[in-house]
């Protein structure tokens, strides 16, 4: 089977079977997104949406996290991985968008990335959710299910994945088979056991076909 061939049939079938696929963090506003997004490394998006509904409600713009210390953020945030870093990185990141950015989070990528805490993958993510550029976030899930499927060809990082996918996916649907992809990777395709018995992209996986 040729790469092409791969893309082909995972895309025609991820198009038929889940033609919508989006973020599963609860977000009202790029910040909220932001501030979500930048919790969720290392961490589960199940663990942060149990934990932003009390932090949005003290802090509900940049400007109240702004005013924050960080010692202040991390009483909300304890229960999220590496809370001490990112109580840190949410409330410079905040004073960075006040100061800089007059409150508004900047839709430029590498603007984005400027901002404390945030790096390539969370700026791709709030290209990709929110501010409609055709770019491909990598997190682990993206990252291990190309290497499975054989999307992703001998790829070290998540940036050397992340041109592989985005040569191979339409521009347009980048956006879309992010989702796709995290989504497989957290419900079938999972880190330890894949559920290849409930996996529909089998017939296209260099995985199953080594392993099945």
């Amino acid at each position: 089977m040729t790469i092409k061939e791969r893309y082909e049939g995972v895309i025609r079938w991820f198009s038929e079977n889940m033609p919508m696929a989006e973020t599963e963090l609860v977000y009202d506003t790029p910040y909220q997104l932001l501030v979500a997004t930048i919790l969720a490394a290392q961490c589960t998006d199940k663990r942060v949406n149990m934990t932003t509904p009390a932090l949005f409600d003290k802090y509900p713009t940049p400007q109240h996290l702004a005013e924050a210390e960080p010692e202040e953020v991390f009483a909300y945030i304890k229960s999220i991985s590496y809370p001490n870093n990112k109580a840190r990185h949410l409330v410079n990141m905040a004073k960075m968008v006040v100061s800089e950015f007059g409150g508004e989070i900047p839709t430029d990528l590498d603007q984005l990335q400027r901002l404390p805490g945030v790096g390539r993958k969370t700026a791709n993510v709030m290209g990709a959710v929110i501010f409609n550029k055709n770019v491909m976030p990598v997190d682990t899930h993206v990252f291990r299910v190309s290497a499975r499927i054989g999307l992703s060809v001998n790829a070290k990082t998540p940036l050397q994945t992340e041109m592989q996918l985005t040569k191979h996916i339409p521009a347009d649907l980048l956006p879309l088979a992010h989702h796709w992809l995290i989504l497989h990777g957290r419900y079938v395709c999972m880190a330890r056991k894949p559920h290849c018995d409930k996996c529909g992209v089998t017939d296209y996986c260099k995985y199953f076909a080594q392993n099945g």
